[in-house]
């Protein structure tokens, strides 16, 4: 039924919506680390701390940052420079233009 609707509606897409599904794939991006994170965490400490809990706390933080940096990263990835995009100048052509701009104006 999706599928459908997309078809019909056409390609054209609502900032909302593109910042909607944005925010969806990161929080649901994030839980799923910050769980990755605390059953590794319970795991450590179960098998090789003596149950401890500073283990599952560092595997939750450690969860929480990756899913924040991802999410970081998702949110500003239309704003990066891709290297495709970069211009690189002849250094020589430059240095040339330089010089003849100097001695001009002498």
């Amino acid at each position: 039924m999706r599928q459908i609707n997309k078809e019909v509606m056409g390609s054209s897409k609502n900032s909302e919506d593109v910042l909607a599904n944005t925010v969806d794939s990161c929080v649901a991006d994030a839980l799923i680390k910050l769980g990755g994170g605390l059953i590794t965490g319970t795991l450590f400490s179960l098998l090789l701390f003596k149950r401890k809990s500073w283990p599952a706390v560092f595997g939750v933080g450690v969860g929480a940052g990756m899913g924040m940096s991802n999410c970081h990263y998702k949110l500003n990835m239309p704003y990066l420079v891709g290297a495709d995009m970069i211009k690189v100048e002849n250094q020589a052509f430059r240095r040339n233009n330089v010089n003849q701009i100097g001695k001009d104006s002498s």
